[in-house]
């Protein structure tokens, strides 16, 4: 599949939550330089990748290409804006030529399982910001297996991914950012 680059994207607490127990990133998780960023690499997008709640709780505005990962569909339909995806019908490659068949980057804002799927089929990148000093307690993590005690870094280098050093993104409200790439 190397008509498409994967880049999965992520502001997390200390405790890696994406999210807070109710599903929705809480305001503590908010940051005006990762949002800017993060916009810009949707723009720059062949194709969003994301889950059924996060296309349903962010209205596409900007009607930008999207593909929804969801298990209440067969293979992949249009519906509601955007491609929807069920990956056990229909491989990845398939619903891609479908949905984006020009190839280019693929931008993966999650959510958890949807991270979980591209952790195991190969992020080329992943940007984890980190907004420091903050907790959700309860909230949901970023990959599953930070549920079984590891950390978004150990889950993200047992996929296959290596660490460049951290850049302070907005040092004003402790937000540090790593982009993570797929070893050589």
């Amino acid at each position: 599949m190397s008509r498409w680059a994967f880049h999965g994207h992520a502001i997390v607490s200390d405790d890696d939550r994406i999210a807070g127990p109710d599903g929705l990133t809480p305001e503590s998780l908010r940051n005006d330089a990762d949002w800017g960023r993060f916009q810009a690499a949707l723009d720059a997008a062949a194709v969003t990748i994301l889950g059924r709640l996060g296309h349903e709780a962010n209205p596409n505005v900007r009607g930008r290409n999207r593909l929804v990962l969801s298990s209440g569909v067969r293979g992949i339909i249009r519906r509601d804006g955007a491609w929807w995806w069920n990956p056990a019908g229909t491989p990845l490659a398939d619903a891609l030529e479908i949905a984006a068949p020009q190839g280019g980057l693929a931008v993966v804002p999650g959510g958890r399982l949807v991270f979980d799927y591209f952790l195991k089929t190969g992020f080329d990148q992943f940007h984890l910001a980190r907004a420091e000093g903050i907790r959700v307690p309860g909230g949901v993590p970023v990959f599953s297996g930070i549920s079984s005690g590891s950390s978004a870094a150990e889950c993200l280098a047992a996929g296959g991914l290596v660490a460049d050093a951290p850049e302070a993104l907005d040092p004003a409200a402790n937000v540090s950012l790593t982009v993570w790439r797929r070893r050589a």
